[in-house]
């Protein structure tokens, strides 16, 4: 700690980085000042001159006349220092603790061959990745898991808050990461709700989505489901793709090729009706966005803040300069200083 009588504490920078509780009475500087011109110029015209029975060109001026100035300097910087006081530099030091009791939340993603249609730029696959990561992004304490499936379902992730880790998985996200071509969205849906069955969590959700029916696996979704809804666990579901031709990679002549595409939403209305969620449709990477943003809406938690503010004054410092510079002024102007002739 700076002992006050440093004159560290006039430095511009460090005055720069105080907080001031009563920063009016700054504005009172310049007009001490001009105050003191004030002063200083009716003294000049309105004082007493001596008659001396000298020639102007023999009156010679002595330096020793500026040492009336002193004692007007000393108590001009006393009033100021009093100011500077009275205006209570501080600086504060505030830690904001947030905490949130957290949602537990299951992604389920599907990775199988469909997804690899180009209706969504620059396929389904890459853009689900892209809004998990947005929808990752917005959440805070909520434990999220991660589920991918084709023929077969893989638990990439248990519920965890460690987003980054999350975001590394879902990049590492790819075609052929589970050999078993197919869409077993049962299978899937099971793995995911196993995951939250032991959650202590006040709300649990799951978010599947998928391009296509349950053709795979050897869970039925509604069962899954049922599980779910018996669990207190809700369930969004997203169908993902376009209705007809939609573009499908390059043939040998690096031609755009298209294929039909059809999505049966039976089974994702039904698994999210029984799961007490809800059923959306996306048809391209806007829709998708939006589904998302609907949901992080939908299951946000409540975040509380704690804030702690440590205040500390420095307004004794200044203070104590002040009550220095005005003894020194009594001190000086009952002294020859205040009589010493200006010529």
């Amino acid at each position: 700690m700076t002992p006050w009588y440093h004159p560290d504490w006039f430095h511009p920078e460090l005055l720069r980085g105080f907080e001031w509780e009563n920063k009016h009475y700054l504005y009172g500087i310049p007009f001490i000042i001009l105050l003191f011109i004030l002063r200083w110029l009716f003294n000049l015209r309105f004082r007493q001159h001596l008659d001396v029975a000298f020639l102007k060109a023999n009156i010679k001026g002595s330096g020793s006349s500026w040492l009336r100035f002193l004692p007007d300097i000393f108590l001009f910087i006393s009033i100021t220092l009093i100011l500077v006081a009275l205006a209570r530099p501080q600086k504060s030091n505030e830690q904001v603790e947030k905490y949130s009791e957290g949602i537990d939340i299951m992604l389920i993603l599907d990775t199988s061959g469909s997804m690899k249609m180009e209706d969504f730029k620059p396929n389904r696959l890459e853009a689900a990745k892209e809004v998990a990561r947005n929808f990752i992004k917005g959440r805070f304490k909520d434990r999220i898991g991660m589920v991918v499936f084709a023929g077969e379902a893989y638990s990439l992730s248990p519920l965890t808050t460690d987003y980054k880790l999350l975001h590394t998985l879902i990049r590492d996200i790819k075609f052929g990461m589970i050999p078993a071509d197919g869409t077993a969205i049962g299978s899937s849906l099971a793995v995911g709700v196993n995951r939250l069955v032991e959650s202590r969590s006040k709300s649990k959700v799951v978010i599947l989505l998928s391009d296509g029916e349950n053709n795979a696996g050897n869970i039925d979704p509604n069962t899954a489901a049922d599980l779910a809804n018996d669990n207190d666990i809700k369930i969004y579901s997203i169908g993902m793709g376009k209705d007809g031709m939609v573009p499908f990679g390059k043939n040998f002549f690096g031609q755009t090729q298209y294929v039909q595409s059809q999505l049966d939403e039976t089974n994702l209305r039904e698994i999210a009706k029984i799961g007490q969620g809800k059923y959306f449709r996306a048809t391209d990477e806007n829709a998708l966005e939006e589904i998302f943003r609907k949901i992080d809406a939908y299951e946000k938690s409540e975040i509380k803040e704690t804030r702690f503010k440590d205040t500390r004054d420095f307004y004794p410092v200044y203070l104590k300069w002040a009550v220095c510079f005005l003894l020194v002024w009594l001190l000086l102007k009952s002294s020859f200083m205040s009589n010493v002739l200006e010529d």
